[in-house]
């Protein structure tokens, strides 16, 4: 879908970010206070723009440390950009780092109210999905147990069946999914099918790029910060991977070959 052919359900401007690269803690806070000089910064974002169509399902790629996360954060108005500007337009619900949000002290059950509020919710409505949430998660009576005795697993579960359920206009997932089961993987897939077929806006990072090529239409790979190329996925998804299959070439070691032994 291109963003010319519908309304835009996120516009994202110049967007960069900067992070100060300080030698020591009390430098760091000089920086943050403004007392301190400006010194070498960190480039996590550089000059990145793109729209995303309302009903569209857009992916993002890249190795680690590309920015990928980075994005995702400012789009979900978590961290603040350095320049630029990110045009929400629309409910949005986002399964980032994983627990993000959850009281570790508080129950499964406390938990799911407790975000769904955050996410407009009243008290009726998160009532009349809780059992929709509660099976979905899987964790079954750990629900009325506090987060902290949970495993990784269950908090993901949790954490991705509150994000999912609670009428999202837009979802953004983060690589948060890869630490799931594989049958908890393909639950999650199925239900953000369900949620594209209805008409939710999706922002899908994976580091599968069969998922991305399955789900989103169009894609952006980023590069160090920066747009490496942005299309429709099939063509970045292939020069992604042959990309990175030349840069792990390259940085293998070279094979030498063992001499004949003499008879």
């Amino acid at each position: 879908m291109n963003p010319a052919d519908g309304a835009i359900a996120v516009e994202v401007s110049h967007l960069s970010k900067t992070y100060p690269l300080a030698s020591s803690q009390l430098a760091r806070l000089r920086q943050v206070l403004g007392s301190g000089r400006a010194g070498k910064v960190i480039h996590a974002l550089r000059d990145v723009s793109f729209t995303v169509a309302r009903g569209e399902a857009f992916g993002i790629i890249g190795a680690n440390g590309s920015g990928k996360s980075t994005l995702l954060q400012i789009v979900a108005g978590i961290v603040r950009p350095t320049a630029g500007s990110v045009d929400v337009r629309g409910r949005l619900s986002a399964l980032l780092e994983l627990g993000a949000g959850f009281s570790p002290e508080f129950t499964g059950r406390d938990n799911v109210y407790l975000n769904a509020s955050i996410l407009g919710f009243s008290r009726e409505e998160t009532e009349a999905r809780f059992e929709t949430i509660h099976n979905f998660s899987g964790i079954g009576d750990f629900i009325d147990q506090p987060i902290k005795t949970y495993s990784t697993g269950m908090v993901l579960r949790l954490a991705f069946a509150v994000a999912a359920h609670v009428d999202p206009e837009i979802l953004i997932v983060d690589e948060a999914l890869s630490v799931g089961d594989i049958a908890f993987r393909q639950r999650c897939m199925r239900r953000i099918h369900e949620l594209r077929a209805n008409g939710a806006t999706i922002l899908f990072v994976s580091h599968e790029a069969s998922e991305v090529k399955a789900l989103c239409e169009r894609c952006l790979w980023l590069q160090d910060g920066a747009m490496r190329q942005i299309g429709e996925s099939d063509d970045v998804t292939a020069q992604y991977l042959e990309a990175t299959l030349r840069r792990e070439i390259a940085l293998a070691p070279a094979q030498i070959p063992e001499k004949a032994a003499v008879p």
